[in-house]
Protein backbone atom coordinates (compact mmCIF):
# COMPACT_ATOMS: atom_id res chain seq x y z
CA UNK A 1 0.00 0.00 0.00
CA UNK A 2 1.44 3.28 -0.52
CA UNK A 3 1.62 5.90 1.66
CA UNK A 4 -1.18 8.39 0.49
CA UNK A 5 -3.60 5.32 0.58
CA UNK A 6 -2.17 4.51 4.16
CA UNK A 7 -3.08 8.13 4.95
CA UNK A 8 -6.90 7.68 3.56
CA UNK A 9 -7.28 5.00 5.35
CA UNK A 10 -6.02 6.54 8.80
CA UNK A 11 -8.63 9.41 8.08
CA UNK A 12 -11.88 6.85 6.75
CA UNK A 13 -10.89 3.66 9.31
CA UNK A 14 -11.68 4.86 12.51
CA UNK A 15 -10.21 1.48 13.97
CA UNK A 16 -6.99 2.82 12.62
CA UNK A 17 -6.93 6.18 13.71
CA UNK A 18 -7.72 4.38 17.54
CA UNK A 19 -3.96 2.26 16.52
CA UNK A 20 -5.58 -1.13 16.42
CA UNK A 21 -2.80 -3.25 14.50
CA UNK A 22 -2.79 -6.56 12.70
CA UNK A 23 -3.17 -9.60 14.68
CA UNK A 24 -3.90 -7.97 18.26
CA UNK A 25 -6.36 -9.60 20.32
CA UNK A 26 -8.85 -7.24 21.42
CA UNK A 27 -11.40 -8.22 24.27
CA UNK A 28 -14.95 -6.34 24.09
CA UNK A 29 -16.64 -5.70 27.82
CA UNK A 30 -20.13 -3.75 27.46
CA UNK A 31 -21.39 -5.14 24.33
CA UNK A 32 -25.22 -4.11 24.01
CA UNK A 33 -27.33 -3.45 20.86
CA UNK A 34 -26.38 0.34 20.97
CA UNK A 35 -22.62 -0.29 20.15
CA UNK A 36 -20.78 1.53 17.07
CA UNK A 37 -21.31 -1.40 14.85
CA UNK A 38 -19.02 0.70 12.09
CA UNK A 39 -16.26 0.93 14.63
CA UNK A 40 -16.30 -2.84 15.58
CA UNK A 41 -16.69 -4.01 12.11
CA UNK A 42 -13.36 -1.82 11.32
CA UNK A 43 -11.62 -2.98 14.29
CA UNK A 44 -12.05 -6.64 13.17
CA UNK A 45 -11.28 -6.01 9.64
CA UNK A 46 -7.84 -4.51 10.84
CA UNK A 47 -7.17 -6.39 13.52
CA UNK A 48 -7.87 -9.72 10.92
CA UNK A 49 -9.79 -11.67 13.54
CA UNK A 50 -12.91 -11.18 15.43
CA UNK A 51 -13.32 -9.75 18.72
CA UNK A 52 -13.47 -11.90 21.34
CA UNK A 53 -15.87 -11.68 24.31
CA UNK A 54 -15.82 -11.57 28.42
CA UNK A 55 -15.46 -15.52 28.29
CA UNK A 56 -12.23 -15.20 27.17
CA UNK A 57 -9.56 -16.51 29.37
CA UNK A 58 -6.29 -15.76 28.41
CA UNK A 59 -4.67 -11.77 28.35
CA UNK A 60 -5.94 -9.39 25.41
CA UNK A 61 -3.62 -6.88 23.72
CA UNK A 62 -6.57 -3.94 24.65
CA UNK A 63 -9.78 -3.98 25.85
CA UNK A 64 -12.87 -2.37 24.28
CA UNK A 65 -14.66 -1.11 26.97
CA UNK A 66 -18.36 -0.06 26.08
CA UNK A 67 -19.62 1.94 29.40
CA UNK A 68 -22.91 3.93 29.82
CA UNK A 69 -23.57 5.89 33.17
CA UNK A 70 -26.13 3.38 34.46
CA UNK A 71 -23.54 0.18 34.17
CA UNK A 72 -22.80 0.61 37.28
CA UNK A 73 -19.20 2.01 38.52
CA UNK A 74 -16.45 2.65 36.32
CA UNK A 75 -13.50 2.55 38.48
CA UNK A 76 -14.27 -1.06 38.99
CA UNK A 77 -14.68 -1.51 35.13
CA UNK A 78 -11.60 -0.10 34.53
CA UNK A 79 -9.66 -2.73 37.27
CA UNK A 80 -11.02 -5.59 36.15
CA UNK A 81 -10.28 -4.12 32.41
CA UNK A 82 -6.66 -3.94 33.33
CA UNK A 83 -6.84 -7.26 34.81
CA UNK A 84 -7.63 -8.54 31.18
CA UNK A 85 -4.67 -7.12 28.96
CA UNK A 86 -0.86 -7.34 28.68
CA UNK A 87 1.56 -5.50 30.41
CA UNK A 88 1.68 -2.20 28.01
CA UNK A 89 -1.78 -2.97 26.66
CA UNK A 90 -4.25 -0.04 26.43
CA UNK A 91 -8.09 -0.03 27.57
CA UNK A 92 -10.21 1.84 24.78
CA UNK A 93 -13.31 3.28 26.86
CA UNK A 94 -15.95 4.19 24.57
CA UNK A 95 -18.45 5.99 26.34
CA UNK A 96 -21.72 7.84 24.94
CA UNK A 97 -21.55 11.35 23.14
CA UNK A 98 -22.99 14.79 24.94
CA UNK A 99 -26.83 14.52 25.68
CA UNK A 100 -26.97 10.51 24.27
CA UNK A 101 -28.60 8.40 26.95
CA UNK A 102 -25.64 6.96 29.49
CA UNK A 103 -23.61 10.03 28.63
CA UNK A 104 -20.91 9.74 31.55
CA UNK A 105 -19.02 13.01 32.28
CA UNK A 106 -15.17 13.26 31.33
CA UNK A 107 -14.41 14.03 34.81
CA UNK A 108 -15.90 10.98 36.21
CA UNK A 109 -13.94 9.55 33.51
CA UNK A 110 -10.89 11.29 34.51
CA UNK A 111 -11.26 10.69 38.29
CA UNK A 112 -11.81 6.66 37.48
CA UNK A 113 -8.90 6.28 35.12
CA UNK A 114 -6.35 8.39 37.79
CA UNK A 115 -8.17 5.80 40.89
CA UNK A 116 -7.74 2.80 38.71
CA UNK A 117 -3.90 3.94 38.22
CA UNK A 118 -4.76 4.41 34.17
CA UNK A 119 -3.45 7.65 32.36
CA UNK A 120 -5.47 8.63 29.19
CA UNK A 121 -3.85 9.51 26.20
CA UNK A 122 -5.73 10.02 23.68
CA UNK A 123 -9.59 10.90 23.45
CA UNK A 124 -11.25 10.55 19.85
CA UNK A 125 -15.00 10.43 18.21
CA UNK A 126 -15.80 6.91 17.70
CA UNK A 127 -18.85 7.14 15.49
CA UNK A 128 -22.32 9.20 15.61
CA UNK A 129 -22.95 8.19 19.34
CA UNK A 130 -19.97 7.54 20.96
CA UNK A 131 -16.31 8.66 22.02
CA UNK A 132 -13.29 7.34 22.91
CA UNK A 133 -10.53 7.40 25.38
CA UNK A 134 -7.43 5.69 25.59
CA UNK A 135 -5.92 4.60 28.74
CA UNK A 136 -3.24 3.10 29.65
CA UNK A 137 -0.72 2.17 32.73
CA UNK A 138 1.47 5.32 33.11
CA UNK A 139 5.23 4.59 32.10
CA UNK A 140 7.20 3.82 35.32
CA UNK A 141 4.50 2.10 37.01
CA UNK A 142 4.86 -0.74 38.87
CA UNK A 143 4.33 -3.92 36.94
CA UNK A 144 1.02 -5.77 37.89
CA UNK A 145 1.51 -9.68 39.32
Amino acid sequence: MSATADHAEERTNTAVRLGFEPGQVVQEIGYDDDVEQELREGIEATIGQELVDEDYDDVADVVLLWFRDEDGDLTDALVDAIGLIEDGGAVWLMTPKTGRDGYVEPSDINEAAQTAGLAQTKSISAGKDWTGSRLVTPKGAPAKR
